[in-house]
């Protein structure tokens, strides 16, 4: 209970040098210094040295610390609605104002339901378990984790992070019109939450019933495949890239189509990941025959109908079969 406290605090403090910062220079004055001018004039460039100096450094400094990388889980759900506020109000923003609103809207609902689904996966505690394959980077580097961390897990993160969030700043650089495209992203965005809400939550059902077996010693189900999970073996990672390629969109409808690398860069690592996850899954020898029949039946990514599984080809049968022909002929 006293760490859960202590992380909480923590948590809660880390962001304040950053939006201490940031308020500092967006407050109207009548002689502006130099420093507020200069970050005044370069927006994407004062998001990425904050996110250095508050994120990079202090939350590697935190972690190793508390030898416990979890931060920059929780603040996966919470960095994206920050860069949004902080392109929003800049000085130098301009934006047309249902688009403004709607991004607005859209990322604190996407935000919600994620640090929701991350906080009943950890039990409702603050800095419970790091990320599972921070863990097992930490064995593989061993005495080398204490600073090669800090380009795995941080500096990483922020290219991950500035990349897929840059459609809010696009969304905050031009007048242009809401139109007919500005829809197409919203209804793509809304989807991309709404199926990665109730993967998750299957997910957590089938998780917390396995836990309840196991407690009372009867039998787990060894594969998840109820729900949207019937049609894809990663739906919850499919409606997250949906989320993002619907954020990218407005993006590309307001004339700025470059910015494709951030859902693109994320999307192949997220590729990765999946190919990690499914290679732990089958490594549990209690699941591993049933999962590698869910490998063949189930799409990876994008729900679709499941394969049929062939039937293994018995030879004997099948010359029992054409005698019977024959001799029916």
């Amino acid at each position: 209970m006293a760490a859960g406290v202590k992380n909480m605090v923590i948590a809660i403090l880390v962001p304040l040098p950053s939006l201490l910062f940031f308020f500092s220079f967006v407050r109207p004055t009548t002689t502006p210094s130099p420093v507020s001018s200069w970050c005044a004039a370069h927006p994407l460039l004062v998001a990425n040295l904050l996110f250095l100096f508050n994120v990079d450094l202090l939350f590697w400094l935190i972690g190793n610390l508390l030898s416990n990388h979890w931060l920059i889980d929780l603040y996966w759900t919470v960095i994206p609605v920050m860069l949004l506020h902080y392109y929003r109000a800049h000085p130098a923003a301009v934006a047309d104002t249902a688009r403004s609103a709607v991004a607005v809207a859209l990322t604190w609902v996407w935000s919600a339901r994620l640090t929701h689904n991350y906080l009943r996966r950890e039990g409702w505690q603050w800095g419970k378990r790091e990320d599972w394959r921070f863990a097992e980077m930490r064995g593989q580097y061993g005495r080398a984790w204490w600073w090669m961390s800090f380009f795995a897990v941080y500096l990483s993160q922020q290219v991950f992070l500035i990349g897929i969030c840059l459609p809010m700043y696009a969304i905050h650089s031009t007048t242009q019109p809401w139109g007919a495209w500005d829809v197409v992203a919203t209804m793509a965005c809304l989807a991309g939450i709404v199926i990665a809400h109730f993967a998750d939550t299957q997910l957590h059902r089938f998780v917390t019933t396995n836990e309840k077996l196991k407690k009372v010693g009867e039998a787990t189900v060894a594969t998840m495949e109820a729900g949207l999970w019937r049609y894809s073996r990663h739906p919850n990672y499919f409606g997250e890239q949906l989320w993002w390629w619907g954020l990218y969109l407005f993006a590309w409808n307001i004339g700025q189509p470059w910015m494709v690398v951030g859902p693109l860069v994320n999307s192949l690592c997220l590729g990765y990941v999946t190919v990690l996850v499914e290679r732990r899954m089958v490594k549990q020898e209690h699941r591993a025959e049933a999962y590698k029949l869910y490998q063949k039946r189930t799409s990876v990514w994008i729900p679709w109908f499941r394969k049929p599984v062939p039937q293994p080809y018995n030879h004997k049968d099948s010359s029992n079969q054409n005698s019977l022909k024959i001799s029916h002929s």
